[in-house]
């Protein structure tokens, strides 16, 4: 390191699935530039992309009920829905490129097949859900999908949600056997032990302190190591991927992009199920209904985790607050974001959004026998015995003002806040965020380097053959790559034992 500072192409901050998926296509497209990460935990996918800290569903709108608004005229838009699925192809092509590459060895580390499935309870919600599965059905990108309200079938798809609960009330679901359990923590362990391979540069236990515009346009990082030594980076590019931590380095870096923007977090606990003959009789990711005032990111589903190569199951989440940004964030997180430019900001969040911050202070307050009973929605004979509680990472909802909600707004998604020069890139907010990783990284790629994108276009349709395309619209090129991304994936179901 000449005079302290270590000059690099790229630097990308978090060792988590955005990163990791940033650093892998850049290696495939530019395999001369030099990449370095900084993390601060020990190892990658630690926080908000591990295993036990993200549902996994492989979000691909098929069960999420919030992503299907009824309207007030009683049709159903799924426009939110065809978009998240399409989002979640362009993952799968690149995963199975990967798998093809030889650059992935085992596809099973990572994604499993698993029916995803929607279930309601009630007269209104179940005339909602068979609108919607019309509405879907229709759809190719839905194909497959099936509705039953019959409880014979019903039994037969989730017998430990259907058996001994009282029959007089109306009950459906829908189910579709093209859904996954993706496992984002190993994908990430993956796919940076391939970066390492490369020889990206990955330091881990190294904390960036600050980040700064020098003179000749690039940035320079203050970066800590674990034994408190200060090291001096540059970089052309940097790409802000810390999960709840980004907002922080965002207002750092001082661009005018970043400005008047806010934080909410919100923190989740599941439950998991440790008696195998429990686990053994579900096999799906059912969805259900949120309830009135809770956060989408709070719909409640019960599902079968691929975890270690072994079955287990899971629900939840159970919202709750806490101003850490990070699982392993500070208590001064949130108060440490507010700043003279978003101050506006926040204060009109905090008004508009005052039932939302008693649901979630409830939410934390509840009792383990009080979640039993939320569970027991779902399975009406769960014994406390066979159930542990588990914290789930911390998710930290965008705050901004917008044309339609104006000042304040709490954002339910995912952003790229980047500079007008795209010499910086911070990634914010929460759901479906690892699912559609790839998407996000490509809007990356577009917004801070559009003088390489006519020449990388080749490369990038190589990896992922539908991009720039709608497969909703070519339904030809759809069936092809699903055809093709399911055998590269190994996700036939028939071909599959379960231990």
């Amino acid at each position: 390191m000449s005079n302290g500072e270590a000059k690099t192409d790229v630097i990308l901050i978090g060792a988590g699935i955005m990163s990791a998926t940033l650093g892998t296509l850049l290696k495939e497209l530019v395999p001369e530039w030099e990449i370095t990460v900084f993390e601060k935990l020990e190892n990658a996918g630690e926080e908000s992309s591990n295993e036990w800290n993200n549902a996994g569903t492989g979000h691909a709108a098929l069960c999420e009920l919030n992503y299907t608004v009824e309207k007030p005229d009683g049709s159903i838009d799924i426009s939110k829905a065809i978009q998240i699925n399409e989002q979640f192809q362009l993952s799968m092509q690149f995963w199975s490129y990967l798998v093809n590459s030889k650059l992935i060895r085992n596809p099973h580390d990572f994604i499993m097949p698993l029916p995803h499935m929607s279930m309601v309870q009630g007269e209104q919600n179940v005339t909602f859900l068979k609108k919607r599965f019309e509405e879907m059905s229709n759809n190719p990108l839905f194909q497959g999908m099936e509705f039953s309200d019959d409880p014979g079938k019903l039994m037969e798809w989730i017998p430990l949600i259907i058996q001994d609960r009282p029959s007089n009330e109306p009950i459906a679901a829908t189910k579709i056997d093209s859904g996954t359990d993706v496992n984002f923590g190993a994908l990430t362990r993956i796919l940076f032990e391939h970066l390492k391979r490369k020889n990206v540069d990955i330091k881990y236990k190294h904390s960036v302190d600050n980040i700064k515009r020098t003179s000749d346009g690039s940035w320079e990082l203050k970066v800590r190591n674990d034994a408190g030594k200060v090291e001096r980076h540059t970089a052309e590019f940097v790409f802000i991927g810390g999960g709840g931590g980004s907002l922080h380095l965002l207002q750092k870096s001082g661009i005018p992009e970043g400005k008047h923007i806010g934080g909410f977090p919100v923190s989740g606990i599941f439950m998991v199920c440790n008696n195998p003959d429990v686990v053994a009789q579900h096999h799906a990711k059912v969805y259900g209904k949120a309830k009135v005032g809770a956060p989408p990111m709070s719909v409640p589903h019960l599902d079968t985790r691929f975890i270690d190569n072994k079955k287990s199951l899971l629900f939840g989440p159970f919202a709750g607050f806490s101003p850490k940004f990070l699982k392993t964030g500070s208590m001064f997180d949130l108060v440490t974001s507010v700043k003279p430019d978003n101050l506006v900001t926040m204060l009109s969040a905090g008004a508009k959004n005052m039932s939302l911050t008693k649901y979630l202070i409830e939410q934390v307050m509840l009792s383990k026998e009080k979640r039993m009973e939320e569970l027991r929605e779902f399975i009406p004979n769960a014994k406390s015995e066979d159930w542990d509680l588990v914290a789930a990472g911390q998710r930290v909802q965008v705050i901004k003002d917008t044309e339609a909600g104006g000042k304040g707004t709490l954002q339910f998604g995912t952003e790229v806040v980047s500079a007008a020069d795209g010499s910086i890139a911070a990634l914010l907010g929460a759901s479906p965020g690892a699912s559609t990783a790839v998407h996000v990284m490509l809007e990356v790629i577009n917004k801070c380097f559009p003088q390489h994108v006519k020449e990388w276009e080749p490369k990038i349709k190589e990896m992922i053959p539908s991009y720039g395309v709608s497969l909703m619209e070519n339904p030809e090129l759809l069936h092809e790559i699903h055809t093709s991304t399911t055998e590269t994936l190994g996700l036939s179901e028939k071909e599959l034992v379960y231990s």
